[in-house]
């Protein structure tokens, strides 16, 4: 049951007629559950939902900067501007090539092998096998059993544009281009069936349907990782070709900005 909706909020009072969500509220741009998810299944009944309500659901980990920083992350005073209709005019290979940075290897571009000081550009499709939106439900049903993690819905047409819909200011202390995020996220569902599942403070995670199952396009995708990510490649041990094999196969991804 949620709280009474204002009257701008009024077409999502009931964010999904037939499903027993938990009580909670509109907070800017989208609904947020008051507390943790006692019913891991309840995020899986909420993508079953996406094409009919056009809400995707996301998982919001605990997080005490969360306590210290209020909801203003999700209202007009603590995020961008909101830039949807800006993503399709972004081009990713030069995204990504504007982000990767060479320079911050300890010694020289070694941590880049096989690569150097030039992004290698994009990794190709991956053949999909599995349902994009089957694999989130699942994924995301099991995170939220090891929880606690918040439920929030978001109206989207599609999972990628969570960030540029909210603003989202999670990656600030690498770029304030919430647009070319999106736009990535976009690149990414398109060619990997990689999902957005969790949104934290400054955190994402993703179910991937299609991930890459040989060597030479994890080693690629690798690199479109650490472009989108420096702080989550720095934080593994060895080179770009080390990060690479963990991605082979690999269903769930997660980054960092902390």
């Amino acid at each position: 049951m949620t709280t009474a909706a204002t009257p701008e909020e009024s077409l999502f009072t009931e964010p999904l007629p037939g499903i027993d969500l938990p009580s909670g509220r509109w907070v800017g741009p989208m609904w947020v559950s008051a507390g943790a998810l006692t019913d891991s299944g309840l995020y899986r009944a909420c993508v079953a939902e996406f094409e009919r309500s056009g809400l995707w659901p996301v998982l919001i980990p605990h997080d005490p900067r969360f306590d210290a920083n209020g909801e203003d992350w999700l209202v007009d005073r603590g995020r961008l501007a909101p830039a949807v209709h800006r993503v399709d005019d972004v081009d990713v290979g030069e995204t990504l090539a504007r982000w990767w940075d060479p320079f911050c290897c300890p010694n020289g571009t070694g941590c880049l092998r096989p690569y150097g000081a030039n992004f290698p550009g994009l990794a190709k499709k991956s053949s999909l096998r599995v349902d994009p939106f089957a694999e989130a439900g699942n994924t995301g049903s099991i995170l939220a059993r090891r929880g606690p993690y918040r439920l929030a819905l978001v109206p989207v047409d599609r999972p990628a544009d969570i960030p540029a819909t909210l603003g989202w200011t999670g990656m600030i202390k690498s770029t304030d281009q919430v647009a070319a995020l999106s736009a990535v996220l976009r690149s990414w569902e398109e060619r990997f069936g990689a999902t957005l599942i969790v949104l934290g403070f400054d955190e994402l995670e993703f179910s991937v349907a299609a991930p890459p199952r040989n060597q030479g396009r994890s080693l690629i995708l690798a690199a479109e990782h650490r472009a989108f990510s420096l702080r989550s490649f720095s934080g593994q041990p060895g080179t770009l070709r080390e990060y690479a094999a963990g991605l082979e196969h690999r269903r769930h991804w997660r980054f960092s900005w902390d």
